[in-house]
């Protein structure tokens, strides 16, 4: 079998590491990198023996694949670009800045009969996909999601740096459209939102609370998640999920905890927890989760089956962010619409002045459109 020949479009941080996952790979010939930066895209061609262009054009006549880890407000033409030329696209997250962006792409990548996989590279994080098993049939999901200011991905606010891989993870989590999303943000360094929290609710009852910051001093990639059986909570950075699943007589509800004896009660005051709310705790070790992303999108191309993360997956979840960001745009913090509205309603100098991309209100329930 030839060896898949890709290009990795983006040569910043992520592009980099990219670039070396697919290097290390005997069924993968890494073509070139591309990037406007001629330092970035040398460092990283000269790391990982391959070319390395100014213009990605250049390379579409010669590969299979791609990597884009452009900046967002590039992924709707450069995605076109090469789906248009018979491309298979792994596109980072975001899939695009707009729902409409996101959707052309999709409809490209089918038009053109290629694969469209998005980013979302949590899904493959161990502490996720292990605990998969156990988060079936999700009633209430509560993410937080911190970093420290990087001067990163500044081209977009936290809901779309941070908060949109917690969206797809509830997404993949919830498959029913959403009823109606409440949402408040605050600028707090540039010209979009750094701090961001949202409550979702899906027509079938389920509930999500997301919270958002880029601006923390302590990181944190933490998600709980509560169904009719059990409680998951997990750590992306820990690689770790604890889970709490109510002994048989809870869940009957056949334990009075109001008409114990003393006795009873001496009993349980140490023991109730281990007896029935026993606690495990799962630990994945050795699994690189980029690795694990590069491996899906080959396997799709190689079967042919569809990746884990749709270009359909991407596009729900930009319209969500954008509901999101509808939201935080229209936010009365004085209860007034004369007031002040908005992320910058709460007044300070930014340190790094920027635009701030405003989405129109949409109120339309979301319905999940199928894979394929």
């Amino acid at each position: 079998m030839n060896p898949l020949r890709l290009a990795v479009i983006g040569a910043g941080r992520l592009g980099g590491f990219h670039a070396q996952k697919a290097a290390a790979r005997e069924d993968i010939a890494l073509i070139g990198v591309a990037d406007p930066v001629a330092a970035q895209r040398k460092r990283v061609a000269a790391q990982c023996g391959c070319h390395a262009v100014e213009d990605y054009r250049e390379l579409i006549p010669e590969i299979d694949a791609a990597v884009v880890a452009a900046p967002t407000a590039h992924h709707h033409r450069i995605g076109l670009e090469l789906l248009a030329g018979g491309v298979h696209v792994l596109m980072e997250k975001p899939l695009a800045l707009t729902s409409q962006d996101a959707w052309e792409l999709v409809q490209a990548a089918k038009a053109g009969r290629v694969v469209l996989q998005v980013g979302h590279v949590e899904r493959f994080n161990p502490a996720f996909s292990g605990s998969v098993e156990h988060l079936h049939d999700a009633k209430y999901i509560e993410a937080v999601r911190a970093s420290g200011f990087t001067f990163r991905s500044l081209d977009v606010g936290v809901v779309l740096d941070l908060m949109i891989h917690d969206i797809d993870l509830v997404l993949s989590l919830v498959r029913s459209p959403v009823r109606r999303i409440d949402a408040v943000g605050f600028s707090v360094v540039g010209g979009h939102e750094d701090v961001a929290a949202a409550r979702l609710e899906f027509e079938n009852g389920a509930v999500a609370s997301l919270n958002a910051s880029r601006v923390s001093r302590e990181p944190v990639r933490r998600m709980s998640v509560w169904t009719s059986q059990a409680y998951s909570s997990i750590d992306f950075a820990a690689r770790e999920t604890a889970i709490i699943r109510p002994s048989r007589m809870l869940q009957q509800r056949q334990f009075d905890a109001e008409n114990l004896t003393a006795e009873e009660i001496d009993h349980y005051r140490e023991r109730f927890l281990d007896e029935h709310l026993p606690y495990k705790t799962l630990r994945a070790e050795g699994i690189d989760a980029l690795a694990a992303e590069l491996n899906d999108f080959v396997e799709s191309l190689r079967m042919p089956r569809q990746p884990r993360v749709t270009g359909e997956h991407g596009a729900e979840a930009v319209e969500v962010a954008e509901q999101v960001l509808a939201e935080i745009d229209s936010h009365q913090w004085d209860g007034r619409a004369d007031g002040a509205v908005g992320p910058h309603g709460l007044q300070h100098p930014n340190i790094i002045p920027g635009p701030h991309w405003k989405m129109a209100p949409s109120r339309a329930p979301l319905q999940h459109k199928e894979a394929g």
